[in-house]
């Protein structure tokens, strides 16, 4: 039986759980156990704040598969301070990540690395070139600078 704390938190955001033996589609997951462990772990505030930053976010409704899960819970945990204090920044940062596409190249590590920290890696990338120590200085060769 699915926890209905899951099952409300998916509804909340608009996400069909399919059974575990079907691939999910787009803005569907069969990762119950993982979102049920977020919930447990650190609170439903926390899987509320995972699932926001997954499904209300450009092209990232394809994630909410384990390692997707996961790596933005971890990557929250990490950015605690900027997710309360700067959420819009937050959020475009996930809007403009190609998430869905490092998910698919961290899948090509698959039985080398874990998908998780590799996923996680990436995203994380992105996030302190935004919010990181040097975030001001924007590197002049990085293929994903922005113009004005």
């Amino acid at each position: 039986m699915i926890d209905p704390r899951v099952t409300a938190l998916c509804q909340e955001f608009g996400i069909e759980i399919v059974p575990a033996n079907r691939y999910p589609d787009i803005g569907q997951t069969r990762a119950v156990a993982s979102i049920h462990r977020i919930i447990e772990r650190f609170g439903m505030h926390h899987a509320r704040a995972v699932m926001r930053t997954l499904a209300e976010t450009a092209n990232n409704k394809a994630l909410l598969d384990e390692s997707g899960l996961w790596a933005a819970s971890d990557l929250l945990r990490a950015y605690a301070k900027v997710y309360h204090e700067r959420p819009t920044d937050w959020f475009e940062v996930w809007d403009a990540a190609p998430v869905g596409e490092l998910q698919f190249v961290a899948q090509q590590l698959r039985g080398f690395v874990k998908i998780r920290p590799a996923l996680a890696g990436m995203v994380q990338e992105r996030l302190y070139k935004r919010f990181g120590k040097w975030a001001d200085q924007p590197d002049l060769l990085d293929d994903r600078r922005r113009t004005a």
